[in-house]
């Protein structure tokens, strides 16, 4: 492969998960609403919805799908700049402004407009990629057996920090019932160590948040159970997106082989992933458990390998199309969306469409309407040939 081609079932697969990201879950949680007694709007809803605690659903895979492609991308980067001449410390600084960039960009998204100063909280997922992201660039570069090696690492070395702080005592757990966490977030025996906020990265925030940022009140909690440390397991999540980008980059083999290859390993994943949340940890994407890097990447291979055959083999790159300007821009439809989208939908309803969205399906023509409409920013950038770099 040329060192400045480009993959377009690369760009398809992100541009697929940007757009479940946008969607809002297409207005299909609201319907289900609607239909309590109903079974088959009741699974709808739990796909388009995050899991509690424990568990996976399709919603849970948009941002480790996201993660995974952002290493994919950074093989063809390395190799590109290394051709432009670029050494090691040009590298780390380009990757260094970008993650700072990156984190500073989610803080601003977390920054409410109800907020009276700025809200220094990471769970983001921009921030959680700027918080690895530095040490992402510097690992691909070494390679990727580095890469390899590193995984593992972390993996290990999380779950030894969580399960080596203490369990909650029953005192603990009561004080946190006014925090009213789902049921399944507290767990018996050795599980309890990945409980929702009496976990080790729960109390580290409780350290980090309230002893070197300004708040207006202290830092006890976040109600979804999401930490600042995730990015660390995270990390490995998208060291195994850069194995795999160096592998599609760098392999000799057909494309047919490679798209199997990713098939395989993705079962093996999901197969080690799936006994590891029984015997080793529980699968918990809100604070990126071993177990879940495991059992997420090997789902993220499985749809990848589909739309590597897809484009690459089959060669249906008109079909992606509508998926590949958006896989383009995928900074930008995030920051649209996390900015714009109330404000979309009121100028739609402003503008002939109030009527629409108050029908029975008006959450689905909601939500479509606005993603629609960042759909065609997206292409109108992508014909411009402007896409935004960080």
């Amino acid at each position: 492969m040329l060192p400045n081609q480009r993959l377009v079932s690369l760009d398809a697969f992100r541009g697929f998960v940007m757009l479940l990201m946008a969607s809002s879950g297409f207005g299909l949680a609201q319907m289900a609403a609607v239909h309590p007694e109903s079974w088959g709007w009741q699974q709808i809803k739990f796909q388009v919805s995050h899991v509690p605690w424990q568990g996976c659903s399709l919603w849970d895979l948009i941002q480790p799908s996201f993660m995974f492609m952002v290493g994919v991308a950074v093989p063809l980067s390395v190799r590109r700049r290394r051709q432009e001449g670029q050494g090691f410390f040009s590298m780390s600084w380009h990757a260094l402004i970008r993650s700072v960039i990156l984190v500073l960009l989610a803080v601003l998204l977390s920054t409410r407009g109800s907020d009276t100063q700025t809200n220094w909280i990471f769970p983001n997922v921009l921030a959680q990629i700027g918080l690895g992201y530095f040490f992402l660039v510097l690992l691909t570069r070494m390679g990727w057996e580095y890469c390899v090696a590193a995984i593992i690492l972390i993996l290990c070395g999380d779950w030894f920090w969580f399960f080596q702080h203490p369990l909650p005592t029953p005192e603990m757990i009561t004080s946190l019932e006014s925090m009213k966490p789902p049921a399944e977030g507290f767990m018996q025996g050795a599980f309890g160590h990945w409980n929702i906020h009496t976990n080790a990265a729960a109390e580290f925030d409780r350290w980090f948040l309230n002893a070197y940022f300004p708040r207006a009140e202290p830092f006890t909690y976040n109600s979804g159970g999401y930490q600042t440390m995730n990015f660390i397991p995270a990390l490995a999540t998208m060291l195994g997106g850069a194995v795999t980008g160096d592998f599609l980059l760098g392999s000799p083999r057909s494309n047919g082989h490679k798209a199997a290859r990713l098939l395989i390993i993705g079962i093996a994943c999901l197969l080690v992933g799936s006994i590891l949340g029984f015997v080793i940890c529980p699968v918990v994407k809100r604070i990126w458990t071993p177990s879940w890097a495991i059992f997420s990447g090997g789902w993220v291979l499985v749809m990848l390998s589909f739309f590597y055959w897809l484009v690459e083999v089959a060669g249906q790159r008109r079909l992606v199309f509508p998926l590949v300007v958006v896989g383009m821009n995928s900074i930008f439809i995030y920051v649209m969306h996390s900015l714009c989208a109330g404000w979309i939908s009121q100028q739609l309803a402003k503008h002939g469409m109030a009527a629409l969205f108050a029908t029975t399906w008006g959450p689905v023509i909601e939500k479509c309407s606005v993603l629609f409409v960042l759909w065609l920013l997206c292409l109108w950038l992508y014909r411009q040939r402007a896409f935004l770099r960080l």
